[in-house]
């Protein structure tokens, strides 16, 4: 069956040819090696993300998979800027498994092309998500690619997605060559395992590390109107 694609290993970037059909898997692939939905773990009133065109826009486009095919609500940067930081913390430790990130062709935005995947990292601003190694690379199939439904990249190397207490995706540019027409993304789906365990570490890491709501960000610089309690 040419649907049941081939997952395959390249060190920490993951590089799909649109005509090809490995290293990732459409959404009615079913198999245990996807893992279920971690929607439910993740702590939606904690999620936020950096450049965001419209306020808490990042955290509705974390979508049920059923409505994984929608074009709204959708998370848009600004025009001439096409970067995007959202920040996902879990509710426990989780191993993320696969990532999914879907997109639609328009007039006026961009799918966005090139993703920065960072484990346990929500304090990231853009200067350090553009010069720090990620945990994982990503090329973005384009749109066309699947427009029947969306596509699940493997989290590789497996054990760095492994017990973390958040994911932060990076999206560096879009496919946009301009540069001047903004991102758009319309659903982000994250499957894996849960443990129902939450860890204490964790939860003393956001009981005594200062809060980004409580540190006012000058007006003008990048995420100033953007940031979400």
């Amino acid at each position: 069956n040419s649907l049941n694609c081939k997952l395959e290993r390249r060190r920490t970037t993951i590089k799909m040819d649109p005509t090809e059909c490995s290293g990732h898997s459409h959404d009615h692939d079913h198999g245990d090696e996807l893992g279920l939905s971690l929607r439910p773990q993740i702590d939606q009133p904690k999620v936020f993300c950096l450049n965001e065109e419209v306020a808490n826009a990042g955290r509705s486009i974390l979508k049920i998979h059923e409505e994984r095919l929608s074009a709204t609500p959708s998370l848009t940067s600004p025009d001439d800027d096409p970067e995007l930081l959202l920040v996902i913390p879990f509710t426990e430790s989780v191993t993320l498994q696969s990532i999914s990130i879907r997109s639609l062709t328009s007039e006026n935005t961009a799918p966005p092309k090139n993703i920065k995947i960072f484990a346990n990292r929500d304090d990231l601003d853009f200067e350090m998500a553009r010069e720090m190694p990620p945990d994982m690379k990503l090329e973005l199939l384009p749109t066309y690619h699947f427009v029947e439904g969306s596509i699940d990249y493997p989290c590789r190397p497996a054990g760095r997605f492994q017990n973390i207490s958040s994911v932060t995706i990076f999206v560096q540019d879009n496919y946009d060559e301009s540069g001047e027409q903004p991102t758009e993304i319309t659903f982000v789906g994250l499957k894996g395992k849960g443990t129902k365990m939450k860890r204490m570490a964790v939860e003393t890491v956001y009981e005594t590390k200062g809060m980004m709501k409580d540190h006012k960000v000058p007006k003008g610089e990048l995420g100033a109107n953007h940031f979400i309690g």
